[in-house]
């Protein structure tokens, strides 16, 4: 039998008392290092995930972005909340390292984002009962569209800055021009060409001077380098969703009735994309709660990213 050196027993004892001693303590768990990969959806689609699991995580938050972004725009966010939860979030077909098919095999509406979106739940075998899907922008729409149809898709899901319902007075005037012709197509093709202000600034304007705030190079640069591939831009992306766009809203609104997945809906004071007067309303006739985040633009996770882990945090609590 090999007896142990009395020095090498002692630190032994005195690592296992201390390990112990952590325990009780509540000591605090580390963050997650976000793993990026890719998953195939189908013969036409493949998405760039981000996927970040705790070893034993109280819930799932699933984090959908909107125009210009990538996946990029939440790993902050993400490495946060890995202490207590599994984290994933993707690029949509057409923004990031994604797919861009053709308009022919993939038509870039809410409703085909919809479609998407189902198909990663159901290929990561996240539990719904307990997730949160947290979505901005152009996510909004399709999580509610999947929502009517599968009201126990999420247990929760957070909207804002989006444009649920059809409602011009409520939009930026290029947003709208988007929606039909003839203003569609050289809207599109001032956006492709200005490309390089849109990422510099999309997420500053409205804001005043002391609130304005530059995004992380890492953020910049995902976007830069991704907004062209497969001679598809994100604005190409964009243009394609939005001429499906009041065909898809139309639909939420005439459903809205059947609508029995909880929500929740923030807002920026300062979004002067999409109005809050839009996200009140449609809280207002989902019975939503509805919260205005003050001093904040249409980008909240960007120019406020600890108030969207307390969004996210204060779901589960719920």
């Amino acid at each position: 039998m090999v007896i142990p050196s009395l020095k090498n027993f002692a630190t032994a004892a005195s690592v296992a008392i201390a390990s112990a001693a952590s325990v009780q303590a509540g000591a605090a768990i580390p963050a997650m290092k976000p793993k990026i990969d890719f998953i195939k959806i189908d013969g036409t689609v493949t998405l760039r995930r981000l996927v970040a699991r705790p070893a034993s995580p109280k819930g799932t938050v699933l984090f959908l972005h909107g125009f210009p972004e990538t996946l990029a725009v939440w790993k902050e966010i993400a490495t946060t909340l890995s202490t207590d939860y599994e984290v994933h979030a993707f690029d949509w077909p057409g923004y990031g390292q994604s797919s861009r098919p053709s308009p022919s095999q993939f038509s870039y509406s809410p409703r085909d984002y919809a479609k998407i979106l189902k198909a990663y739940i159901e290929k990561t075998g996240i539990d719904r009962s307990n997730l949160v899907i947290y979505a901005s922008d152009i996510g909004g729409l399709p999580a509610l569209l999947l929502a009517l149809d599968e009201p126990t898709v999420a247990m929760t899901i957070i909207v804002g800055d989006f444009a649920p319902l059809n409602r011009p007075q409520y939009m930026y005037e290029s947003l709208q021009n988007l929606k039909t012709e003839p203003t569609a197509t050289p809207t599109r093709a001032y956006m492709n060409k200005t490309s390089g202000e849109i990422l510099a600034n999309v997420h500053r304007r409205g804001l005043a001077s002391d609130a304005q705030y530059e995004l992380p190079p890492e953020i910049q640069a995902d976007m830069k380098d991704s907004w062209l591939r497969d001679g598809i831009t994100s604005a190409d992306a964009f243009a394609f969703y939005y001429s499906h766009f009041t065909r898809d809203e139309d639909h939420l609104e005439a459903n809205l009735g059947r609508l029995a997945t909880p929500v929740k809906v923030i807002w920026g004071e300062n979004d002067i994309y999409i109005r809050p007067e839009m996200g009140r309303e449609f809280a207002k006739r989902t019975n939503s709660q509805f919260d205005i985040l003050t001093g904040i633009g249409h980008f909240p996770h960007l120019q406020d990213p600890a108030t969207t882990v307390q969004k996210v945090r204060a779901a589960f609590a719920n």
